[in-house]
């Protein structure tokens, strides 16, 4: 499968931006991370994540030979073990770093790898991954957050998600002190998917009827250009990234 992509990351009203992102086409391998950890911590930490997955999976494009990390997990396939022990080196790399003015650092992650007609998704806290098909969007992925677990146990009388004060609160990150596991599944690719790929500054100022209309632009980069433009438009203070890629 051949992918049209663009890839953009505002700071949105904060003073520093904190998200990172990653588009390696030879690798197949498109990613958002954003960190957590204070003004320096939070961005050391996502910066960190994006480059020590295509660190990971570049060493294993390059040599058939490479040492893995981590052992391999008999329940999943090749290309899921490939993307889960990437993440868990990603955050390894992060925790290593936990020191001094870094010590409370940490990182989400969201990301994306393609194989031949499929790809593997996979995702650590709260940023997330959409598809876009025939007119419909999914969320790929699920928040790993208090509000998103309250919202699968069928919580009653849970508020909007943007009048909860925990919304934000997170229960999976890299870097934490207990590893946490990805989420990870296998999805078949199709001539004019769209995915996308996004930190919660998108999120918590566009919704589904508002993403799925701008991903539905022409190109890549004019979806990427109109989900970071109006998500800061519609007044976002937190650093706003989006990973576009468009299935040919």
């Amino acid at each position: 499968m051949d992918f049209e992509y663009a890839a953009l990351t505002h700071c949105g009203r904060r003073k520093n931006n904190e998200d990172n992102l990653c588009a390696e086409p030879a690798l197949g391998l498109y990613a958002v991370a954003d960190g957590m950890g204070g003004y320096e911590g939070g961005e050391v930490a996502s910066q960190i994540a994006v480059a020590t997955l295509a660190e990971f999976l570049r060493r294993n494009a390059a040599d058939d030979d490479v040492t893995w990390p981590f052992g391999f997990d008999p329940s999943l396939g090749l290309d899921e073990n490939l993307v889960n022990v990437a993440v868990r080196f990603a955050h390894r790399e992060v925790a290593a770093r936990r020191t001094g003015a870094l010590a409370q650092m940490g990182s989400t992650v969201a990301l994306m790898v393609a194989r031949g007609d499929h790809a593997v998704v996979a995702h650590v806290g709260d940023s997330r991954v959409y598809r876009l098909r025939d007119a419909r969007l999914e969320q790929l992925t699920r928040d790993h957050s208090v509000y998103a677990e309250m919202q699968a146990a069928g919580v009653a009388d849970l508020p909007p998600r943007e009048q909860c004060s925990f919304a934000n609160m997170i229960t999976r990150a890299l870097g934490m002190d207990a590893e946490p596991s990805a989420d990870l599944r296998r999805e078949p690719l199709r001539a004019g998917d769209v995915f996308l790929l996004c930190t919660d500054g998108l999120t918590e100022k566009l919704g589904d009827a508002e993403l799925a209309a701008r991903l539905a632009l022409p190109t890549a980069a004019l979806a990427c250009r109109a989900l970071v433009d109006d998500a800061y438009a519609a007044g976002g203070r937190d650093n706003i990234t989006a990973v576009v890629l468009r299935v040919r």
